[in-house]
Order: structure tokens, then sequence, then C-alpha cells
């Protein structure tokens, strides 16, 4: 289970600054982990690294970080690095990962921890053998929103689960890069939006045995590329049911996420939270109220998680083994090869 953000961030220690470097210097690095990181509490970022020397050295001046490297071997040999954040393209993770925790360095690293399950388990024995430390980077189940949720989940308040209903919209983008490139990505649209969707999904039922999968992708661009869209559906033990429907090529008004969570007694949704439950043989608005949060859902998301790796890697709190996201890809290798073969996979 992930740390909830409030205990991560009302936990004391007497050691120094976690000395981090960061490896990869593209979007979601400049959009969260450097403004989060520039100002994190407990956490030194000393070091830069991205193959892109130019980006990277203009970055580290505007943010004083002081070495800069365009290599991840030469930034491991830093004797003043004592983990790591790995955000570089998706297929670089795992040997990324691996020689992080060959040199003795915790890592962050942000999902897929691997494009498969066979290198997610090498990820796992390589951080036993190593005695390193491993967090995968699923900033949503750090979301404050999200830990209500799992709570009203954990506390039986709505009744036995049923199912969750999930997906994103996004619009056509005329972008390309890596992202849109299977080797590099692992897949297209449900990769990179489904995926995130699946792991909480799981998280937030307790990661229920999964029987069979059914999926249907459609790939607009052509039959070479990766899938702009894919509609999943997902059969586990229990009763429960996990729909996923994800498109990056939507054609539409608005943009849109959507997680909603159906149980026997009661139902939530997120962004913003509501909740629903039966009280007096009537439905019920439950929603926790509060004040409205003063950074985005997104920010504070990366916020909690950062926070959360510094006080795993200082152990003032519990670690776990993310052996979890094994089962999350093993979910995501039968969607996907339901999807090619257009029929029922059983698991």
């Amino acid at each position: 289970m992930a740390e909830s953000p409030v205990s991560a961030k009302e936990t004391k220690s007497t050691k120094e600054n976690v000395r981090l470097g960061l490896v990869g210097a593209g979007a979601i690095a400049q959009l969260a982990h450097l403004p989060v990181l520039s100002k994190l509490k407990g956490a030194q970022l000393v070091a830069l690294c991205d193959n892109d020397g130019p980006k990277a050295s203009s970055l580290a001046e505007r943010l004083g970080i002081p070495d800069v490297f365009t290599d991840l071997e030469d930034l491991l040999e830093l004797d003043q690095v004592d983990a790591v954040v790995i955000a570089t393209p998706n297929h670089l993770h795992e040997p990324h990962v691996l020689r992080a925790l060959k040199s003795k360095v915790d890592v962050l690293c942000e999902r897929p921890l691997s494009l498969t399950s066979r290198g997610v388990e090498r990820i796992l024995a390589a951080a036993k053998q190593s005695g390193r430390k491993v967090v995968v980077g699923n900033n949503h189940r750090f979301r404050s929103d999200v830990q209500q949720l799992y709570r009203f989940l954990q506390g039986g308040e709505l009744g036995r689960l049923i199912g969750v209903r999930a997906g994103q919209y996004q619009f056509a983008s005329s972008r390309t890069g890596w992202r849109f490139r299977r080797p590099e990505a692992g897949g297209g649209a449900f990769f990179e939006h489904g995926y995130p969707l699946v792991d909480l999904a799981l998280w937030l039922a307790d990661f229920p045995e999964a029987i069979r999968v059914t999926a249907h992708m459609d790939r607009t661009r052509g039959s070479t590329t990766v899938e702009d869209a894919m509609i999943v559906h997902v059969e586990c033990a229990g009763g429960i049911s996990l729909s996923f429907d994800v498109s990056w090529a939507y054609v539409g008004q608005e943009e849109r996420w959507w997680f909603e969570v159906l149980s026997a007694r009661g139902s939530a949704r997120l962004a913003p939270l509501r909740v629903v439950k039966i009280l007096n043989g009537k439905p019920t608005d439950v929603s926790p109220s509060g004040a409205a949060a003063r950074e985005s859902v997104f920010l504070q998301s990366y916020r909690a998680e950062l926070a959360h790796f510094i006080a795993v890697v200082n152990e003032d709190i519990d670690y776990e083994l993310p052996d979890d996201q094994l089962a999350v890809m093993k979910l995501m290798e039968a969607i996907y090869k339901a999807a090619e073969e257009g029929k029922e996979i059983r698991l």
C-alpha cells in the first residue's frame, strides 16, 4: 500500500538530505520532478543526466544543480549520489534501474519498471540481491483524493466492491517521438494512459486475480503504428469487473479523465472525489469536505510520491518490494494479446 502523503510529510528524520540524481530531463521531469525536488525538504538534487547535454546544462544552471552528465555511468560514479530518479523513455527504465542497483543506490523509477513481465522479474531479483530499494512512480496512488477513497474502501463503508469504470480521452496530436514507437514505448494510447488506470484499479481493489480479458484496439494512423484507442474489460475473482476506455485521438468538445468505483452499498468517483452510500435506505452524499487544494492534483501527487521515496530511503517508513508491478505487467500483456488476437484471453 502507498504510504499516506500526510504520514510521509509528518515523518521527521535526523539524517542529512538525501542526495539525488535525476536521470532524464524530458517532459515529466520538467513538469513534475524538477519543480517538486527544487523545494522538497529532506532532498537535495545534486546531479542531472540527459543525453541532450545543452538542455541538461541549461536546466541545471537555472536550478542550481551542481553536476551535469550525459551518461548514466558517469553519474553513478559520483560519490555524492545516494539515490536516483529514473525519468527516461520507457524502454530505458529496465537497463537504467538495473545499472543503478548494481551501483548500490536506491531508485525511484517512473512507470513502468520494464516493458515486459520478465523484465520486472529481473529488477525485483536484482533489488533483492543488491539490498537496495526500488520504488515505482505510480503517482495516482499518492493523490490526496485517492488516499481518501482508499480509506473508504478499506473501511468497508461502501460494501463489497463490484467494479471499476475508468478512462481517458485526449485530443489527437501531431506530435511525434518515442511514445509513438512501440519498441520504445511498449504500446500506444493504452500503455501511456491505460497503464496508470490499471495500476490504480488493481491497487484500490487489493489486486484481485484476473480471470479473463477482452480488448479492442484501433490504429487510425495505420497498421504499423501503436494504437490510438482501446476498450478493455477484465473479469476478476470475487465478481469484480474492471473496464477501461482510452483514446489519444479523441474528436469531441473536451478532454476527459474519469475513474469510478462501484460497490454493493455505494459508489465513488474521482476528480473531484464524490462518495455516495446508502444511509437509512437512501443514497446519501458522504463526500469528504475540506479546503480547496493549494496546488494541482498533478503536482500534489508527485510531491507526496517523492516525499514517500525520501522517507523510504531514510528508512523512516516501512519499505515493500514493488512485486505488485509484476501483476500489473502480466495483465497489460494479456490485454495486448487479447486486442491483437481479437479473442478472449483466459489467465
